[in-house]
C-alpha cells in the first residue's frame, strides 16, 4: 500500500503538457502519448474528478494534439499560453469556484510548481514522476460518475464564464442569462433524498446553516407538518444546473433550519432570491459563507418556473419501482463501480453505495455486517459518539440507503466481513470493524502513528492509538457462524420481495499482498456464505470463482480483479437477475460495447470508437 496520501480530497487535476501529460516538447517536434496518463484521465473523470490544463504552449497545436489523442472533451477551462502559471492557476480556480487545497497541479518543472504554490497557498503539487504513487489514490477518490455528470456541470460553467467575459456590465449579463428557478416541496422531494443528504453534508461555501443530516432523518422530517422542506433547481440559457439548493423552514418559529446551495450557482443570485421567496425568515448563519444575504433584495433577473402537474406526478412516483426497469442497489467496495457501465447496458437502473474517504481522509468501508447492525440498532446519540471519537469512522459511517424502499434488487458484496477485524469497546460492548489482516493492539502506537501520518490520516496520532488500546479489545475477524447470523438479520431487514444477490470472494494466493491467510479465510467464508444462501429465502449467489482463478486475474489483492472480469461479473449478475424475474433482461449491445471500449481500448482507437458509438 502506498504511503502517499492527499491532505484534502482532489476535485481537480491541473496538467502541464510537455514532459508531464505527454513525453517531449510540442513546440520542438513530435511528442509521445503516455497511455497511463490517458487512462488516468478517463477513469478518474468517470469518478467525478475534473481535469484542466495550464501549459506554456501555443493553443491551436496543443488543442489539435489533444483532439488527435481522443481526450480533448475530458478537459475543461484549458489555459494554454506563454504566461506565468501561478497567476493563471489562481484565476482558473476562481472561475471554477474551487479551493486551492482541492486542486493537484502536475508539472515537471520545480520552478513552476513553486510559483504556483506562491500564488495559491495550500495548492497540492507533484512531479509527474510521482504519478505511479498518486494514480491509485486518484482512482480511489471521488465516486462513480459513469455519465460524466460532474464534467458536464463544469462544461456548463465554462460556457457561462466565457459568455460573462463578453459583458462589461455584470447585471446586463445576468439579465441576458435567463435564469429560472424551480421550487419543489413536500412529496415532490422524496425521489431526491440521496442528493439532499449529499448537498447538505458536503457543501460548505454556500451552506448557511451547516446542520448535517442523514437520509433517514430527512425522510422522517418530511412527515412533520411543522417542517417545510424544499429543493431548488436552476437552469439558464447555458444549460441545466439540476438540483442545487435545499431549505427547511421551521413553520412555528419562521426560522430556517437548512439553507444550502451548491457552489455551481455562485454569483447568479440564486441564494438571495430563494431567501426572498421564502419571505426572509429568521436565519442564524453558521461559519464562513461565500455570499452575504440581506432582508431587502429580490434579484429581478430570476424568474420562477412552475412545476407542471405531470412533472409533479412524475416526481412523486419517481421513487417507486417502474415496470420497465428494475432498480438495482450495488453495495460493496468501490471496485464494484466498474460493474455499473456494463449493467447499464441492460434494462436496469443502477444506484451505488461504496466505501469513501471520510472527513479525516481515511477510507471507510460501510458494508461490514457489524457496522450495518450498529447503524440500524444503536441510538443516534451513540452513533454520533462513536463517529466523533473514532477518526476512522467519521460522521457518515453509519449512513446507508439499505433501509430506504427505493430499489427492487440488492447486489451485495460482504467481502469486508472476510477481511476486517473487529474491536470491542470495553465499557459498552460496542463493536467496530476496521483495517484488515492486522491487529492494532499488537502494534507499537508510535510506529503505527508514523505510518498513518505518512498516509496523512487525520486523528490517528500516537495519543489516540494509546487511548484506543486502553478502551478497546481485539476480537479478530468475524466468525463464520456470526457472519451467517448477521446475514439472516440483514435478510429480515430488507423487504421479503427484494432479492439479495451475494458476491463471494476469489480463492487465490496473491504473492506479496501482505494479507497472510487470506486464501484460507476466503475458502471458509465462501462456504459459510454458500450454506446461508442455500437455505435463505430469495437469496442468490454469484460465484466469481468460475472466472477469477489465477494471480493474473487480480491486481494488488484477491478482492480487486482485472478490468475484463468486471464485465463478466456484470453479465453474470444480469443473467441471475433475469432468471429471478423469469424473463431475460433486455440488453443494448451498443451500450455494452461503449463500456467495453471505455474499459479496455487505449489511445487513438479508443477516442475514435468512443465518438463512433455515441
Amino acid at each position: 500500500m502506498s504511503d502517499f496520501a492527499f491532505p484534502e480530497p482532489v476535485k481537480v487535476v491541473i496538467w502541464d503538457l510537455d514532459d508531464t501529460f505527454w513525453r517531449g516538447t510540442l513546440s520542438e517536434g513530435a511528442v509521445e502519448a503516455l497511455e497511463d496518463n490517458l487512462a488516468l484521465v478517463r477513469e478518474t473523470a468517470a469518478r467525478g474528478i475534473v481535469h484542466t490544463i495550464v501549459s506554456k504552449n501555443d493553443f491551436a497545436p496543443a488543442e489539435a494534439k489533444l483532439v488527435e489523442l481522443g481526450i480533448r472533451d475530458l478537459f475543461v477551462f484549458p489555459q494554454i499560453s506563454w504566461q506565468p502559471k501561478g497567476p493563471i492557476i489562481k484565476d482558473l480556480l476562481e472561475k471554477m469556484q474551487l479551493r486551492a487545497p482541492n486542486a493537484l497541479f502536475l508539472d515537471d518543472n520545480p520552478i513552476n510548481r513553486a510559483e504556483a504554490q506562491y500564488y495559491n497557498p495550500q495548492l497540492q503539487v507533484a512531479d509527474p514522476t510521482d504519478l505511479p504513487h498518486l494514480a491509485p489514490l486518484l482512482r480511489a477518490s471521488g465516486k462513480p460518475d459513469p455519465a460524466f455528470s460532474r464534467l458536464e456541470q463544469y462544461k456548463l460553467l465554462e460556457r457561462q464564464q466565457q459568455a460573462r467575459s463578453g459583458y462589461q456590465d455584470n447585471l446586463a449579463f445576468l439579465r441576458d442569462s435567463q435564469v429560472q428557478i424551480q421550487f419543489r416541496e413536500g412529496a415532490q422531494v422524496l425521489p431526491d433524498l440521496a442528493r439532499i443528504e449529499e448537498l447538505i453534508n458536503r457543501s460548505n461555501q454556500l451552506n448557511f446553516t451547516k446542520q448535517r443530516v442523514s437520509q433517514d432523518s430527512v425522510g422522517a422530517e418530511l412527515l412533520n407538518p411543522q417542517k417545510r422542506w424544499g429543493t431548488v433547481r436552476v437552469q439558464d440559457r447555458f444549460g441545466d444546473y439540476g438540483l442545487v439548493g435545499v431549505y427547511c423552514l421551521n413553520r412555528a418559529e419562521n426560522r430556517l433550519e437548512q439553507l444550502v446551495f451548491s457552489c455551481r450557482i455562485l454569483h447568479l443570485g440564486v441564494e438571495q432570491f430563494t431567501y426572498a421567496w421564502l419571505g426572509f425568515p429568521a436565519l442564524q448563519v453558521q461559519g464562513e459563507v461565500a455570499t452575504e444575504l440581506n432582508t431587502t433584495d429580490t434579484p429581478d433577473w430570476i424568474t420562477v418556473q412552475t412545476l407542471p402537474l405531470e412533472g409533479a406526478a412524475e416526481a412523486e412516483s419517481a421513487a417507486k419501482p417502474t415496470a420497465d426497469k428494475l432498480r438495482v442497489l450495488l453495495k460493496g467496495g468501490c471496485d464494484l463501480g466498474q460493474l455499473t457501465p456494463f449493467l447499464q447496458a441492460y434494462e436496469l437502473t443502477v444506484a451505488e453505495e461504496f466505501n469513501f474517504n471520510n472527513e479525516n481522509q481515511i477510507p471507510v468501508h460501510v458494508e461490514h455486517t457489524v457496522l450495518l447492525r450498529q447503524g440500524r440498532e444503536l441510538p443516534a446519540a451513540e452513533k454520533e459518539r462513536l463517529a466523533a471519537g473514532l477518526p476512522f469512522l467519521g460522521r457518515e459511517a453509519f449512513d446507508t440507503r439499505l433501509w430506504a424502499a427505493d430499489y427492487n434488487v440488492l447486489v451485495y458484496s460482504p467481502l469486508m466481513d472476510y477481511t476486517q477485524e473487529i474491536y470491542r469497546e470495553t465499557a459498552t460492548g460496542r463493536e467496530i470493524p476496521f483495517g484488515g489482516y492486522q491487529n492494532l493492539m499488537a502494534a507499537d502506537p508510535a510506529t503505527q502513528a508514523a505510518k498513518y501520518a505518512q498516509r496523512r490520516f487525520r486523528g490517528m496520532d500516537e495519543a489516540f492509538l494509546r487511548r484506543f488500546q486502553q478502551d478497546y479489545t481485539f476480537q479478530g475477524q468475524i466468525s463464520p457462524a456470526r457472519f451467517q447470523e448477521n446475514l439472516q438479520w440483514l435478510r429480515q431487514q430488507i423487504p421479503a420481495a427484494v432479492p439479495i444477490f451475494f458476491l463471494n470472494g476469489a480463492e487465490i494466493e496473491v504473492p506479496g499482498s501482505g494479507e497472510t491467510g487470506a486464501l484460507n479465510r476466503h475458502k471458509v467464508m465462501n462456504q459459510a456464505l454458500a450454506d446461508f444462501v442455500a437455505t435463505a429465502a430469495n437469496c442468490f449467489l454469484i460465484d466469481v470463482r468460475g472466472f477469477v482463478q489465477t494471480p493474473a486475474d487480480v491486481t494488488n489483492n484477491l478482492r480487486h480483479y482485472q478490468r475484463q472480469h468486471y464485465r463478466t461479473l456484470a453479465q453474470r449478475t444480469a443473467e441471475a437477475i433475469g432468471q429471478w424475474q423469469g424473463q431475460q433482461l433486455g440488453r443494448s449491445a451498443w451500450v455494452d460495447l461503449r463500456a467495453e471500449v471505455a474499459s479496455r481500448v487505449p489511445g487513438k482507437l479508443k477516442g475514435f470508437l468512443g465518438k463512433l458509438l455515441k
